[in-house]
């Protein structure tokens, strides 16, 4: 699991970086291609960076279908969960169980639908249009995603069924920052600034 865990986390990382790299660089391509500087315009113009609007949508496609198996896994996905709050104990163990199992069911059979459309896709020859990849690789991302979030969905309720916890995610947390390291330093900062202040 711990594997599986990093991969998908490496995963989601190495998209954003390239998805942001790759806009960043075109950007700067674009304007720098402007600039009246023969020697530099000339080479920028022969560069040819037409792919990489179809690439960068592609690779936010892919993040957002396994950032939606990670949201699963971490408890970040907005649920309205009112209702069962007002529940008794027992009745919210069993609405929840029934809405991870469900979420189980929907994203398998999404994937499994992805999979038939996939498979029907590598019959054909149909590339995309600028990067002119087999379009049954770009819609990969449908079954793949899918299925991790419907490994996810079980994981979570395997868990909830052990210990009664679902996945809470802190918003005011941040990685590598201890909450209690964070105010002792501030009370530190703010008794400096009075002594300095007093000086």
């Amino acid at each position: 699991m711990k594997v599986l865990d990093h991969l998908e986390e490496y995963l989601i990382a190495l998209l954003m970086a390239a998805a942001t790299l790759i806009t960043f660089t075109a950007v700067v391509h674009r304007y720098m291609s402007g600039v009246d500087i023969p020697a530099i315009q000339d080479t920028l113009i022969k560069i040819n960076m037409s792919w990489a609007q179809e690439l960068t949508i592609y690779l936010f496609v892919w993040m957002a279908k396994f950032g939606a198996a990670y949201g699963v896994r971490s408890g970040i996905h907005v649920g309205v969960d009112v209702l069962v709050n007002r529940l008794e104990p027992k009745n919210q163990k069993i609405f929840v169980m029934i809405s991870l199992l469900s979420g189980a069911l929907f994203t398998g059979i999404v994937g499994t639908l992805g999979a038939n459309f996939v498979w029907g896709m590598s019959q054909t020859d149909q590339t995309s249009s600028d990067l002119e990849v087999p379009m049954w690789i770009v819609y990969m991302a449908i079954p793949l995603g899918s299925y991790l979030m419907s490994f996810r969905f079980l994981q979570v309720a395997w868990h909830f069924l052990k210990s009664g916890e679902l996945p809470k995610h802190d918003h005011a947390h941040v990685e590598g920052l201890d909450v209690e390291e964070a105010v002792d330093a501030a009370s530190d900062h703010d008794a400096n600034q009075k002594v300095t202040e007093k000086l």
